[in-house]
């Protein structure tokens, strides 16, 4: 199976007589409160999701991966992952200093390893590029304390999830893909319902691949985006109805979005990696926000690395469309027909039809998702009937 990033799974969730002794020890620790992004990476950071990070970055790491993309030691890392606190606590604590983190649901120890001043408009610059506070990535960057404390975390108590049965770690999908027998795997990242262009390409991908992993998004995103409950319904739906259960995973990816374009479409090909995958499909304009990126930076940037130190395959699909003529779906690259015989339609358009509770186009979206689609927008509400793991992947 492949590598995780690093070499090794990070594993940093307490056990036994260790966990007991640091939520006893948790009691009378100062206490930095953590938003949804940080609490989602502090859960990510403990289960290995982003190996070979054992804590949040200091400040060497995070000046090389905010100008350079690659960590101290040359691995490739795009996106920094710190913890922003306000100066009066980051003043307070000198390295080998320990602070409890608590979100609801959740606690975990750091071990302070350094104490550091962001330049924000520089990290803004490098990591979305631009300053522009329309930029959502870049408004919530600007709204966070410029200071950050690094060190390595341990979690003790970890938040339950929305989606338990869709919840696994890094150890626990690799277990899965060793157990079917799949030596290589596609990673599909979504946070959006998965229409018929999507689903044309994620079984592309399957005719070169052993298997499937649907990730989507579950964490914080933007208002505009679907609620991940809609969104889960959908992915079940569909894996039950036109996909082969033995051959695809759907599993909950509990990430915030950075919306951080390029840099997110190679971090997020790293994460699946240490998850067990092979390949990822990388789409237009992926991660992207509003008009900030054209639709192939996400692809172009992968040529700015050595492929043996991502260590994953990248996966660069045309625009895929449903043809009239040729009866079925297809790209530029195998349908020779002009746009008069294509069906698109463009997310805000889908959006704005569900909305009216029209059906859209049978061609654009399977009609039992779009039912899930009519109804939730609607107001309706559903129980999540789980879509239940194939035997031989459970």
């Amino acid at each position: 199976m492949i590598a995780p990033h690093g070499g090794t799974l990070v594993q940093r969730v307490a056990q036994g007589v260790f966990r007991d002794a640091l939520r006893e020890e948790a009691q009378g620790l100062p206490v930095v409160a953590l938003a949804p992004r940080a609490a989602a990476d502090t859960v990510l950071i403990a289960s290995g999701a982003y190996s070979p990070l054992d804590g949040f970055m200091g400040s060497d790491a995070y000046r090389r991966v905010v100008d350079e993309m690659h960590l101290p030691d040359g691995l490739p890392w795009t996106l920094p992952i710190t913890l922003p606190v306000e100066e009066e606590m980051a003043r307070r604590l000198a390295p080998g200093a320990k602070v409890a983190l608590r979100a609801p649901g959740l606690l975990a120890v750091l071990e302070v390893k350094d104490r550091f001043r962001r330049d924000l408009e520089e990290e803004a610059r490098h990591v979305f590029g631009t300053k522009d506070s329309r930029h959502p990535g870049v408004a919530r960057l600007q709204a966070e304390p410029p200071w950050a404390l690094g060190g390595s975390v341990w979690v003790v108590d970890r938040s339950p999830t929305l989606f338990p049965e869709n919840t696994l770690d890094p150890g626990q999908t690799r277990e899965l893909f060793a157990r079917a027998g799949w030596n290589t795997v596609t990673a599909f990242q979504t946070r959006n319902p998965i229409h018929r262009a999507h689903e044309y390409l994620q079984k592309c991908a399957l005719e070169i691949t052993d298997g499937l992993l649907l990730h989507p998004l579950v964490g914080e995103t933007a208002e505009e985006d679907l609620p991940a409950d809609l969104r889960m319904r959908c992915y079940e739906i569909l894996l039950k109805t036109y996909y082969p259960p033995d051959r695809v995973l759907l599993a909950a990816f509990p990430a915030a979005m950075r919306y951080a374009g390029p840099r997110e479409a190679v971090f997020h090909a790293l994460v699946r990696k240490n998850y067990g995958c092979t390949h990822i499909i990388i789409g237009r304009d992926h991660a992207g926000a509003g008009n900030f990126y054209g639709p192939f930076d996400a692809r172009r940037i992968f040529a700015r690395f050595d492929p043996t130190l991502l260590g994953i395959t990248p996966l660069f699909f045309d625009d895929a469309f449903f043809c009239r003529r040729c009866g079925g779906m297809a790209t530029t690259k195998t349908c020779p027909h002009d746009g008069a015989d294509r069906v698109t339609l463009s997310g805000t358009r889908l959006r704005e039809l569900l909305r009216l509770g029209e059906a859209p186009p049978s061609e654009i979206i399977r009609p039992e998702v779009a039912a899930v689609l009519r109804q939730g927008l609607a107001g309706g509400r559903f129980p999540l009937r789980g879509w239940r793991q194939p035997e031989d992947l459970s």
